[in-house]
């Protein structure tokens, strides 16, 4: 007889293995631990960070700054959208209530190699009354963190150093920690009535830009 073996009838079965058994569960419970612990500690940031979102969403300008800082977003043949447009509003009225006497507008050229969001957006401001010595274009960032980068450099080569960012209200926070990892004092001024109506836009938001706020983060030297 074959060690390890045993034959019942004309049938020959497997003996089992506790120890190979043993083996392989004990290989597997530190793998299923890390697992645990990295998923665990994902859910806790996504949470944390989902938080300070929401928080910084209600936040509104306490301090005068050097300059407002309107975000870019979509524009259409040399117009801006109309979350843009009610961005560039936004920066409008905080311009126009002396909350600082530069506005700076902010996006490269995207799909359309005729115009930029940033000279979109300064052209717009114009036409609404605002000086053109009181107006900068930004129109080389391809995405949030490339503008924020590109608008630190432009507030250091100006002799700015405070600036009030103006984005949508979900958007806000990941916008001041861009620009103060760039060295840049912020103040937040979501635009009004830009938060996501409905419970799932608000979640599906709410994890676009937590997921967009980690990947900065796990790049951030």
């Amino acid at each position: 007889m074959l060690s390890g073996q045993t034959f019942a009838g004309n049938e020959m079965v497997e003996n089992s293995n506790p120890s190979a058994a043993h083996q392989r569960k004990s290989w597997m419970l530190p793998w299923i631990l890390l697992l645990s612990i990295v998923l665990g500690a994902t859910i806790i940031f996504f949470l944390a960070t989902a938080i300070h979102i929401v928080n910084a969403s209600g936040e509104a300008p306490a301090t005068k700054a050097d300059v407002i800082v309107v975000f870019g977003a979509a524009q259409y043949a040399g117009r801006p959208s109309p979350v843009y447009r009610a961005r560039l509003d936004h920066g409008y009225e905080l311009y126009k209530g002396g909350l600082a006497p530069i506005v700076v507008t902010t996006g490269g050229a995207a799909q359309d190699p005729d115009f930029t969001e940033g000279g979109v957006g300064k052209d717009y401001l114009l036409h609404r009354g605002i000086p053109e010595q009181a107006l900068i274009a930004e129109t080389q960032g391809s995405d949030t963190a490339q503008s924020a980068q590109r608008v630190a450099n432009i507030m250091r080569a100006n002799g700015m150093r405070s600036s009030i960012a103006v984005s949508d209200a979900y958007h806000v926070f990941r916008i001041r920690a861009l620009l103060e990892h760039e060295g840049v004092q912020v103040e937040l001024a979501p635009r009004p009535d830009s938060r996501p109506r409905h419970f799932f836009d608000r979640a599906i938001a709410l994890i676009r830009e937590s997921a967009s706020y980690l990947a900065w983060k796990s790049n951030v030297p």
